[in-house]
């Protein structure tokens, strides 16, 4: 075999431990490799992929997309053992998903969103959108969801939110950290204290006392990324509120991979905790990270030198 053909088999292993299927793209890769070997090739390279992808010749552009990105997801896994790895660009082929690349955050950058939504004019505002965020970050709800949230819904006691009739109608309960509680507790008595008579049971509320509206709270938060000198990392990806459930996923999966868990069984949990349908919709969010693909290529060294032995 190939050295790019041991990596293939190693990439298809660690992405099927994490829950992938991969028919297509694993048959997609194998006939990629395979071109590779035929022109002598020993890595990806932009030109290699791009003369593959577009083939058979007057093709669905679709078509040339998807064997595209095959590759591009293969590359970003090369590029962490062989830097000289050229990964195509997300733009390179038309005909390609539009779906937006998840923009993830760092600890650094939240703290910094949280930082400068305390200094908003208002200090009821403020507290709310430092509140909204650093829940949005530490449950990795959805943004629609969080301004959803009526005061019966947060059980502090109990440390347990309610998120009801979510997307597609389904509701769960989200177990919550002391440090969340503690975050949201403060938030109440201000809320309180400057709001005594609001004209909603939301939990978070505007200075008029009213629900949050979706649309505002975008506006807000973009307003944010702005002063604290987010940029976008490429056309599709652009610093949104959604962004940090994705970012709160992959961090719980990377937790996962240093503790030494075993994360294909965990990620049923994961699916539930985010409101997902299946957990496919979990691992879409996972594609977005080199970083996972290093951790699962580490956990995956050990059985591999067993194996060997």
């Amino acid at each position: 075999m190939t050295a790019l053909a041991d990596a293939l088999a190693d990439y298809l292993t660690m992405r099927r431990a994490l829950g992938f299927k991969l028919e297509r793209a694993g048959g997609l890769l194998a006939d990629f490799v395979a071109e590779a070997g035929r022109v002598g090739a020993q890595r990806v390279t932009v030109e290699l992929a791009l003369r593959w992808a577009t083939e058979p010749v007057g093709a669905d552009p679709v078509w040339h997309g998807a064997r595209l990105s095959a590759v591009r997801g293969f590359a970003r896994y090369l590029a962490a053992i062989d830097p000289a790895t050229e990964i195509p660009p997300a733009d390179l082929l038309p005909g390609r998903s539009h779906r937006a690349v998840p923009y993830l955050y760092t600890d650094a950058e939240i703290a910094a969103l949280m930082a400068e939504a305390r200094n908003l004019r208002s200090r009821l505002r403020g507290m709310t959108y430092a509140t909204l965020i650093g829940l949005l970050a530490a449950t990795g709800l959805r943004i629609g969801e969080a301004i959803a949230l009526d005061r019966g819904d947060v059980d502090l006691p109990g440390a347990l939110i309610t998120v009801r009739n979510a997307k597609f109608g389904k509701s769960r309960q989200l177990p919550l950290h002391s440090s969340v509680t503690n975050a949201l507790t403060c938030y109440a008595e201000t809320r309180d204290a400057l709001c005594p008579s609001p004209r909603t049971d939301a939990w978070f509320v505007s200075n008029a006392g009213t629900r949050l509206i979706y649309k505002n709270a975008h506006e807000v938060f973009h307003q944010l990324t702005e002063r604290v000198g987010l940029r976008a990392r490429g056309p599709r990806c652009r610093p949104r509120p959604h962004d940090l459930r994705h970012t709160f996923a992959i961090a719980t999966v990377l937790d996962w991979y240093r503790d030494g868990d075993d994360v294909a069984s965990r990620m049923p949990l994961l699916s539930t905790y985010l409101g997902h349908v299946s957990p496919s919709d979990t691992y879409w969010y996972l594609s977005a990270a080199p970083e996972l693909l290093i951790e699962a290529a580490q956990r995956l060294e050990p059985d591999q030198e067993d194996h060997q032995r």
